[in-house]
């Protein structure tokens, strides 16, 4: 291979400045950092319960349980922190797993006993 076949490297000018395109983690609103870890937990407990698709065959019931969990743990001790405003979806979505989770278990939990119950209390349809 020839030199003129290589990449060349750009010139120090013309590097991109990476510290200028990186967010800083300090300059993100607590608020922010809340509902997108929230989001994440709602979306991975979701893929595990096999509502990604229609006729999903991935369903872990284990792993959507200590996510749910976690994302009731979450939402309920962020709640008077982050307001109403953006807690009320989140609890919507929170109760929206935990039925799919009994919906979706052969051997239904005793109402307090599923995911996130003892953070929530007894979910019902």
């Amino acid at each position: 291979m020839t030199d003129a076949t290589l990449p060349s490297e750009p010139a120090a000018e013309e590097a991109p400045d990476y510290d200028a395109m990186t967010r800083d983690i300090a300059d993100v609103p607590a608020v922010e950092v809340i509902t997108t870890v929230a989001v994440h937990l709602l979306s991975a407990a979701a893929v595990n319960l096999g509502l990604d698709k229609p006729d999903s065959e991935h369903k872990d019931l284990d792993e959507a349980r200590k996510l749910i969990t976690a994302l009731a743990g979450l939402v309920t001790a962020s709640a008077t922190e982050i307001s109403s405003f953006h807690a009320a979806p989140l609890r919507d979505g929170l109760k929206s797993l935990q039925l799919a989770f009994r919906e979706a278990s052969l051997v239904p939990d005793e109402p307090g006993q599923g995911p996130g119950e003892k953070f929530t209390g007894p979910v019902f349809g």
